[in-house]
């Protein structure tokens, strides 16, 4: 729309200046031959005039019914007529009223014009001036009068003498150069329209392709291609996508083989290792519990093996693990569960932990049951790997878990008042294998997987998993899950950030929107 707009613009600006140049051209040629024409004719007059024997009226009658016709007729391509009228000073004995053809009179003069005449000078034919001005002809027709003053024998009598051109006929043929401009300039624009929109159609057509096309990449359907017509530039893109979309599927291809035989691998080396590791757990838990009667070097040394063994078949357990969820292999074995139990059963759990750390696990909430549905096994593991994360960051602070339920889903926030975390380890806490302090010592001998496979979880039954954190002030995880299994909800009902931290919050999750954002407290 906005290039048909600009067309006629620049149409109408041309045809304007092409309009105005054509007319005035025109007008400044017949001009010149109109002036060249009217002095002659005027001159001829003025002589046979001054040559005149004519000594009364009937003589003089004569003279100027028979010289005046010779400026009539057609000239320079325009019909001319002529005008005899004495003027205001002359008293004429002879021809004491106008002498005229057509339908103009001395009134259709221009005042400036009949001044002009009145005021000159007559002299000899060398001399004489002839003046000119446009004017309007009777019925409206565009005119111009060119004029002089004259004698008329035998009282030498002044008049003005007027030759007229009828400018009908240049009119007619401006008209139709402008009715040919507007007709070109119609004809432009409906050309100039119908290139544009068969453009417009062929590039928007391919844009179209190239967005239906990138859909189905992006769904996965990575052998869709366009199709190429033509050797034009909307072809050369065509073949210019064709081509990045094969090279994409070759990279995609290579990754995805890649991740599976990680993935392959991950699983493969997990199970190969579990049964010799099973025969070397039995032999360390032999070792463990003679330990008392070895002697001190060797008791560490059994202490160290059972306890590294104890780690190394967590790890083994936490792969296996992730590689069932990366295969898509993970399913839910839902029921009715009250997490408030499994919240007091992890409390038992843990509590040598916390004992150990220092730290005081409190619960708080307004409610003393809510059953979900929901995996128990894995909302336990989810519950015991934030409880045990933030007794091992505690700093022997207390730790608050808060429970809230709303119509919707069931919140659970573990707060702890420890080391905390920056906004930058907040958004990368559920990565694997990622600690935000590789120099702390873990107390528990954790994998470093727990919280990737808390988030995996979670994900499983379609809830958030999020953290806060602020240096010095502590960290805060928060479960959200739905009160049935594929329901949805807006907003968790207990807040993510406590009111008695301090400083910005650092919000991250494994699914957490901007629009959520907002309901955080």
């Amino acid at each position: 729309m906005s290039t048909l707009l600009l067309v006629a613009l620049a149409g109408a600006g041309i045809g304007a200046f092409l309009s105005h140049q054509i007319a005035g051209s025109l007008y400044e040629e017949r001009l010149a031959q109109f002036r060249t024409e009217a002095t002659a004719g005027l001159s001829n007059v003025k002589d046979n005039f001054r040559e005149t024997t004519a000594t009364d009226r009937e003589s003089t009658d004569r003279l100027v019914m028979d010289t005046l016709p010779l400026l009539e007729g057609k000239g320079a391509d325009a019909q001319r007529t002529y005008l005899l009228t004495p003027l205001p000073t002359s008293d004429p004995l002879y021809v004491p009223s106008s002498v005229n053809t057509g339908n103009i009179t001395a009134s259709g003069i221009p005042v400036a014009l009949s001044d002009a005449v009145a005021a000159s000078a007559v002299g000899d034919a060398e001399t004489d001036y002839v003046y000119w001005a446009p004017l309007e002809l009777a019925h409206g027709e565009p005119g111009i009068a060119f004029a002089t003053k004259v004698t008329l024998p035998p009282d030498s009598a002044e008049y003005a003498l007027y030759l007229i051109y009828d400018l009908s006929s240049m009119q007619e043929t401006l008209d139709d150069i402008h009715r040919i401009l507007w007709i070109a300039g119609f004809l432009l624009l409906a050309i100039s329209g119908t290139i544009a929109w068969v453009v417009t159609k062929a590039g928007l057509g391919a844009v179209s392709d190239a967005a239906a096309v990138s859909e189905k990449l992006a769904a996965g359907e990575l052998q869709e291609r366009m199709e190429v017509k033509g050797e034009d530039e909307v072809a050369r893109l065509a073949a210019s996508f064709n081509h990045m979309a094969g090279t994409l599927q070759d990279q995609i291809t290579q990754l995805a083989t890649l991740s599976r035989m990680q993935q392959v691998f991950v699983s493969d080396v997990s199970h190969e290792l579990r049964t010799p590791l099973t025969t070397v757990r039995m032999a360390a838990e032999v070792l463990y519990e003679a330990r008392e009667s070895f002697d001190p070097m060797y008791r560490r040394s059994t202490e160290l093996l059972y306890h590294q063994v104890e780690r190394f078949q967590a790890l083994l357990a936490d792969l296996l693990e992730i590689s069932r969820f990366d295969a898509g292999a993970a399913a839910l074995d839902l029921e009715p569960t009250d997490v408030f139990h499994i919240v007091r059963d992890v409390m038992d759990a843990t509590e040598p932990l916390a004992n150990n750390s220092g730290s005081e696990v409190l619960v708080v909430s307004k409610e003393s049951s809510c059953v979900v549905d929901a995996d128990p096994r894995r909302i336990e593991r989810i519950l015991r790997n934030l409880l045990v994360n933030a007794l091992e960051h505690g700093e022997g602070e207390p730790i608050e878990i808060a429970v809230a339920v709303n119509a919707d889903a069931v919140g659970i926030a573990v707060r702890d008042h420890g080391i905390g975390m920056t906004e930058e380890a907040a958004g990368r806490v559920f990565d694997r294998f990622w600690r935000a302090d590789p120099a702390r010592a873990r107390t528990t001998g954790g994998s470093g997987l727990g919280l990737s496979i808390a988030a995996e979880d979670t994900r499983l039954h379609g809830g958030r998993l999020e953290a806060w954190g602020d240096p010095g002030n502590g960290s805060c995880f928060r479960l959200t899950l739905p009160l049935r299994h594929g329901g949805t909800f807006d907003s968790s009902p207990v807040p993510l950030s406590p009111h008695d931290a301090g400083g910005p919050r650092a919000l991250s999750a494994a699914a957490v929107t901007a629009e959520e954002e907002s309901d955080v407290l």
